[in-house]
């Protein structure tokens, strides 16, 4: 885009030359995409995340490439500072969590269930960093001060509307959004539903390279970080630069 007279790019005079603002732009560029990457870090196994839901279709191929039988059975997409990469696969590809519920601080007032289910999930999937509740980095979390969120895949057969505790006369509705759980990583096998019908166990065996997803993590067979390994740049993250730095 070519200047106009007066206007200014980040209170830098659009007499700059093209040169000068395109290394300005790339620099920019690779510090936000180095420090994306930087923030990626091992989930612990255990600790307190939130949670939120969002539509996955049965037989859906997810951004790990796990099998569409696995849609049958309970899976979620985490966080992308837990999955540990922008796009395509991750580190957390295939693992199991057991997700307990605590509470749900956003109704008025906040619910705190009389039980506490648990329910054990495959990720299978990104919830990527546009989410204000995937959008943590090391230093700035989620608005519940956790740096990683659970997807829960729902409505799905696989989990049934009575896990979610509710108290329709005093709040009027069954849905609370967004829920503080607490999370411990498990095997898949035995532990998690899918675990016993093998074709929801892996990845989908068209897509070659482009996926991973084990159908057991272990320290042998864990999936590598797409976005390192490829040297791949987030793609909204040209967006926010080219509105950030318009040349």
């Amino acid at each position: 885009m070519a200047c106009t007279q007066g206007r200014t790019l980040h209170s830098l005079p659009c007499a700059i030359s093209m040169t000068s603002r395109l290394f300005l732009w790339l620099s920019l560029w690779f510090s936000m995409y180095s420090a994306l990457v930087a923030a990626y870090y091992q989930v612990p196994p255990t600790g307190y995340a939130s949670m939120t839901h969002y539509d996955l279709p049965l037989n859906d191929i997810a951004a790990c490439g796990c099998t569409g039988a696995s849609t049958h059975f309970p899976t979620a997409a985490i966080a992308q500072i837990a999955y540990g990469s922008t796009d395509q696969y991750g580190p957390s590809c295939g693992v199991c969590f057991n997700l307990t519920l605590l509470n749900a601080p956003l109704s008025n007032p906040p619910f705190f269930p009389d039980t506490n289910p648990s329910i054990v999930v495959k990720v299978t999937d990104l919830c990527p960093a546009i989410s204000e509740w995937c959008n943590a980095t090391v230093g700035h979390p989620n608005p519940f001060e956790h740096l990683i969120n659970f997807d829960l895949a729902y409505p799905s057969p696989a989990v049934p509307s009575s896990f979610f505790p509710q108290n329709v006369s005093e709040y009027g509705y069954t849905d609370f959004g967004v829920w503080n759980i607490s999370y411990e990583i498990v095997t898949c096998t035995p532990n998690w539903a899918g675990s016993s019908t093998p074709a929801a166990m892996g990845s989908v065996t068209n897509l070659g390279d482009s996926v991973c997803c084990p159908g057991d993590v272990t320290s042998n067979n864990t999936c590598p970080s797409f976005s390192e390994s490829s040297n791949t740049a987030p793609s909204d993250y040209w967006d926010i630069i080219c509105i950030t730095f318009v040349i």
